[in-house]
């Protein structure tokens, strides 16, 4: 489409031949959208809908200030339409004030004290992202055809297209068969399900001590190896952007794909450092070099080998297999020098990862860089038993220099140059009481339980086309069986999305 600006005759023209040309259903839908959402919000009480206090809304929250207050106007906003309703209100929880627990955010934690909370008093339990709009006059009336005395996991569901290393090929002879939940669109369980997991959990924890993809290891746990309930596809439960026409008789939207919260921060504020060493010099720099090195402003390569044609930055740590915490720590005390840099933001990446920086300046901006600040791509390590969480590190891992100063003023150190390095940090950081902050945007699956055989990779056919089209990713990680440039000029070039190549494009986004 033009991308200059049509006059206001023209352009009304123009929107009544591409009415025109639509079913008569999307035309009629998109003209009677108010009266649509009059008729949604006394649906409800027509058929007998589910009352709002029967629900129970658990916003997936974090502990950064920024996150906080972005769960605070959710939980406000889903209140503010019970009031419209002029209904009683529903229960809305913010997941990280539940009880303070460090691995909360993992669900399986937290089952047995929302069943033994609100049980009694609650049908329906509605898990939600910081972003996910809901509309609950909507939401009454599609639960009020579900029994809420049956297992019900309602959600919409992903599959992967072919099975996939970031889920240890689960389903192998048939990938599409397993369908898991897409988080922003919003997942309900109800309280039988509720109650059966509260025990099981006491019982029966989950068997992995890593928590990585979590939305495809709930669907797992529930399953059970078909003892438990499939996710049941509700299409209602969608993941558009709440100004699209399709998202008109959508239960959930999307506000943005990305959050803007003002300019971008400017280049010279992030001090990216790569991670790198000899024997990969000549095979992965020249990748760097040809896509994104171009969008730092400061930026240092740092080795096992001084090579002053890249050039690279020999910090006297021997290079490892794996690991690489003594590196790693070497670079924090780089950056902390005030003569290397004053930037308020460090970008740690390795020399495989593909990364947009445009995108990552603007998603920085909602961070405030005078708080301790880890962000990145979560995982947990032993969450169920008083563990800890951490910034995997291939997708990239940001600190604020309040951060850095903090974790070099502790006593946290590596216990030796090759242990992990992102699991090192993560400890440290859950000892400092600093949150680890997820970003789904950031892309790298390791496995850490295989990282002596094999590293796992993060690219974009690794994850379903539904997920991918909702967000404005930040990064990949691994050069592995892919073409990389290709790979970043197709998803991570400039600071539009996906949906911003014609090879991606879908009619609706156009809409």
């Amino acid at each position: 489409m033009p991308s200059h600006r049509l006059r206001a005759g023209c352009a009304a023209t123009r929107s009544i031949f591409v009415l025109s040309l639509l079913p008569l259903s999307i035309v009629f839908g998109a003209l009677n959208h108010r009266s649509s959402q009059i008729q949604d919000d006394h649906c409800g009480d027509a058929e007998g809908g589910t009352e709002l206090q029967e629900v129970v809304f658990v916003i997936q929250s974090q502990r950064n200030s920024f996150h906080a207050q972005r769960a605070e106007e959710r939980r406000a906003k889903l209140l503010r339409q019970a009031v419209e309703l002029k209904v009683n209100p529903p229960t809305v929880l913010l997941l990280h004030s539940l009880n303070h627990n460090e691995g909360d955010w993992s669900i399986f934690p937290v089952l047995p004290l929302l069943f033994e909370a609100h049980g009694k008093t609650s049908s329906w339990f509605v898990f939600l992202e910081e972003e996910t709009n809901v509309r609950v006059g909507q939401l009454r009336c599609t639960l009020s055809r579900f029994d809420a005395g049956k297992e019900w996991f309602l959600g919409k569901p992903l599959q992967d297209k072919e099975a996939t290393i970031i889920h240890h090929y689960a389903f192998a002879n048939d990938p599409s068969s397993f369908s898991y939940p897409d988080f922003a669109a919003a997942w309900v369980l109800s309280k039988p399900l509720i109650q059966r997991l509260a025990s099981k959990v006491k019982e029966e924890p989950p068997k992995s001590d890593f928590t990585i993809d979590l939305k495809h290891e709930i669907a797992l746990y529930i399953w059970e190896d078909g003892q438990g309930p499939s996710l049941t596809a509700v299409p209602d439960l969608c993941t558009d952007l709440e100004t699209s026409l399709r998202a008109r008789s959508c239960i959930t939207t999307l506000s943005t794909h990305m959050p803007h919260c003002g300019d971008p921060v400017r280049k010279e504020d992030i001090f990216v450092a790569v991670k790198t060493c000899q024997k990969f010099h000549m095979e992965r720099i020249p990748v760097v070099k040809k896509t994104w090195e171009k969008d730092a402003a400061l930026l240092e390569y740092y080795s096992d080998y001084a090579d002053p044609s890249i050039p690279t930055i020999d910090l006297g740590v021997p290079n490892t297999e794996r690991g690489h915490c003594g590196k790693t720590f070497a670079i924090l005390k780089r950056f902390a020098r005030d003569v290397v840099t004053q930037a308020d933001w460090l970008l740690i990446v390795d020399d495989d990862t593909l990364i947009s920086l445009p995108r990552l300046r603007t998603l920085l901006r909602c961070y405030n860089p005078r708080e301790p600040v880890a962000l990145g791509e979560r995982y947990g390590y032993g969450l169920g038993q008083g563990g800890y969480s951490y910034i995997t590190g291939g997708g990239g891992m940001v600190f604020s220099r309040m951060a850095v100063s903090k974790l070099l003023a502790s006593s946290c150190r590596c216990y030796s140059d090759n242990a992990p390095d992102d699991m090192v940090l993560g400890m440290c950081l859950n000892a400092l009481g600093i949150p680890v902050t997820h970003s789904p945007l950031f892309h790298q699956v390791v496995s850490h339980l295989h990282r002596v055989v094999a590293h796992w990779q993060a690219r974009p056919s690794d994850y379903p086309k539904d997920l991918l089209v909702h967000q404005t990713p930040v990064s990949f990680h691994k050069h592995w069986n892919i073409d990389p440039v290709k790979v970043y000029y197709e998803w991570l070039a400039g600071n539009a999305g996906p949906t911003s190549h014609p090879s991606n494009w879908e009619w609706r986004a156009e809409l």
